[in-house]
């Protein structure tokens, strides 16, 4: 592909073509800054990559909108073409050299198909799927081999489960939701009443709503609760292993990464990001646009916009200021000792 067929699906805010129209190298592929090779494309974001405008082989490079890097690339004979988010465009240029496998549409003759399964257009189902009674699949669903899918689930239009997820019963499910590889969707919340014998299980009679263009990564749980529902909401991102506990209400466009954990009963607003082994406590309240960064603990509520650390969760700046002052403790301690012996 010419670098000039990249530039015209791109769009961006400015390249080299418009001063060095001969300078059209032919891409083959497109890699890390780290990997460059020769007719490749890669990307520049952030002072801590900057540098390696000067020694990359990659022959052309999306950048920031920092005029030094471009007459620096263009010095060196790399065609580029700049963006306010380099990232984004980055990853939109992914997608004109890699397509993610999608199987055609059909029914493997080793799927297990109940009666009464409504089907849309262009369903897509793989070897070992069981789709149980009642199941209703939207218009170009792709079922991976080894899904399971209880009875009376709604899986919206274009929704890719992909294999060895399952999909307990009652779950509803939006268009373009995608579910990786050994999720569970809507299994039984954890529910026990403590009694004199041990604990009674508590029958979970709720169900799990997934809104539109929800992604849930391998191997995370989304409980459904014993009454009511769990639910998330429009384009949440949820990472590998993550736990969503029953009756937890999560917003729009959150992302969680690895290891988060909710207990039940959590509200989340919109727009919140929770970093790696995030713990938050039963009944929690976070608010819209809040930030916890790597294991915090959350044990009651976060205000809207706050950005938390640590635990219990403390405010950012002050977190910053406490770990300021763990290296300096033993110091701290022996001078304690020296003034009370000498008092």
């Amino acid at each position: 592909m010419k670098f000039s067929d990249i530039v015209s699906q791109l769009s961006p805010d400015n390249h080299s073509l418009n001063d060095n129209p001969d300078l059209n190298p032919e891409i083959i592929c497109i890699t890390r800054i780290q990997e460059t090779i020769a007719h490749s494309l890669s990307y520049i974001e952030g002072n801590k990559f900057a540098k390696m405008v000067a020694t990359t082989a990659a022959d052309a490079l999306i950048l920031p909108l920092d005029k030094s890097l471009q007459e620096q690339a263009t010095q060196r004979g790399i065609a580029w073409l700049s963006s306010k988010q380099p990232r984004l465009t980055f990853a939109r240029a992914i997608a004109l050299f890699y397509q993610p496998y999608k199987p055609s549409s059909g029914i493997h003759p080793r799927a297990v198909i109940s009666e009464g399964v409504i089907m849309g257009k262009n369903v897509a189902i793989g070897a070992n799927a069981v789709i149980s009674e009642g199941v209703k699949l939207g218009n170009d669903v792709v079922i991976h081999p080894n899904v399971v899918v209880y009875p009376q689930c709604v899986i919206g239009d274009r929704t890719e489960l992909h294999s060895n997820c399952s999909i307990h019963e009652r779950t509803h499910m939006g268009s373009d939701c995608v579910i990786h590889s050994g999720a569970v969707i809507g299994a039984e919340g954890f529910g026990f009443v403590p009694i004199p014998q041990g604990w009674y299980k508590m029958p979970q009679s709720g169900y799990v709503i997934l809104e539109d263009g929800v992604e849930i990564g391998c191997n995370s749980t989304i409980d459904r609760p014993a009454l009511g529902t769990t639910k998330i909401g429009k384009n949440t991102k949820l990472d590998n292993l993550v736990h969503v506990g029953h009756n937890c209400q999560i917003g729009e466009n959150c992302a969680f990464a690895g290891q988060v954990g909710l207990a039940g009963g959590v509200e989340i607003g919109n727009r919140v990001i929770l970093g790696g082994q995030v713990g938050v406590a039963n009944q929690a309240v976070i608010g819209d646009g809040a930030t916890a960064t790597a294991q915090t603990g959350i044990s009651s509520s976060v205000k809207a916009g706050d950005i938390v650390s640590g635990t219990p969760s403390m405010p950012h700046s002050l977190y910053l200021k406490l770990a300021a002052l763990y290296k300096h403790i033993p110091e701290m301690y022996k001078l304690h000792r020296t003034l009370k012996k000498n008092l």
